[in-house]
């Protein structure tokens, strides 16, 4: 989910207008917005999650398709796929982003918010744990101590689930990933480039999904008009639109307050699995979310204090002439 500057970079600048607090702004509706996605995806059954995976496929490339054709600019295309290796990070990074797509909306049509929400709390430490296995990155000691924490509540919460929480690490292992090869890829796409690209690698598997269903007959498109079509249409602005809002709040704000600003998703989608939902979540498993929790404050503490050490001017050394 990168755009074309990096988080913090400089934004245009208007006379009375404050960049920082327009992409906190811009920030809090995207975190926002995902956060209420299990409302949303609630209200798609009796279609699956596969037929809810290509629909939203199609219908986001279609959105995102119609927002790169009215800017006219289509030299992003020749430079994501004239090249095997942007073409092989693409698709894996399409891949496991479709792979987090169907196991999210598995888990809401299953009651499972609760546990999907852990996911996203879980993906930090994971990024974090992924920096160290594959890109080789050195940790500070609070990073440590907040993986160690991470992996004690994992532990934990296997034992407490009686099995590993299959559904969470899968979310935060898989956005991870997608967060890896972005990384790979480098911030030279726009919000709606990107994902343009990643639906564009998946349309053929969307195409092939539907197909399959209506050889069934067990499509379910067509049913209850004209709501459900409608519901499943808009999965394509739905999904667009909170990336475009953060793609504008992250060339706006520090990393550190994209960092902060995260956590408002996993929250909200927990709130609305217990409150709205009605799922139940026992004092043991509260105890498993709040070690997670406690990693996160380390984790978050840790950014802070890196910030702004790295903010802080340079002293000249002494005796320096002028």
């Amino acid at each position: 989910m990168t755009d074309t500057a990096p988080p913090g970079s400089a934004a245009p600048q208007v006379p009375g207008h404050d960049p920082n607090r327009a992409g906190t702004a811009y920030g809090l509706l995207a975190y926002g917005l995902w956060g209420l996605f299990p409302l949303y995806f609630h209200l798609l059954p009796p279609a699956g999650p596969l037929e809810i995976l290509a629909h939203r496929i199609l219908w986001t490339l279609l959105v995102c398709g119609g927002l790169i054709a009215a800017g006219r600019n289509l030299d992003w295309v020749r430079k994501v796929f004239n090249r095997p290796r942007n073409v092989a990070l693409v698709t894996v990074a399409s891949l496991v982003l479709a792979l987090n797509w169907v196991v999210y909306v598995a888990a809401v049509a299953a009651h499972n918010v609760t546990e999907a929400s852990l996911g996203y709390f879980l993906n930090p430490l994971v990024t974090v744990a992924l920096g160290v296995v594959v890109l080789r990155e050195r940790l500070r000691r609070l990073q440590w101590l907040a993986v160690g924490i991470g992996c004690v509540a994992a532990l934990y919460l296997t034992v407490d689930f009686g099995r590993p929480p299959w559904v969470a690490i899968t979310l935060a292992l898989s956005f991870a990933t997608y967060g890896l090869m972005k990384n790979r890829i480098g911030a030279r796409l726009t919000a709606a480039q990107s994902l343009t690209s990643e639906t564009l690698a998946l349309a053929p598997m969307a195409v092939g999904i539907l197909a399959v269903l209506a050889a069934r007959g067990s499509t379910t498109f067509t049913s209850d008009a004209p709501w459900h079509p409608a519901l499943l249409a808009i999965s394509g602005p739905v999904t667009a639109l909170p990336l475009l809002l953060f793609g504008a709040a992250a060339r706006r704000v520090p990393l550190v307050t994209v960092g902060l600003l995260q956590f408002i998703t996993p929250v909200l989608q927990l709130l609305c699995g217990v409150l709205l939902l009605g799922e139940h979540l026992g004092l043991s498993r509260w105890v498993g979310f709040g070690m997670v929790w406690l990693a996160l404050v380390a984790l978050t503490v840790d950014s802070v204090r890196s910030a702004r050490s790295r903010s802080r001017p340079v002293p000249e050394p002494a005796g320096m002439p002028g």
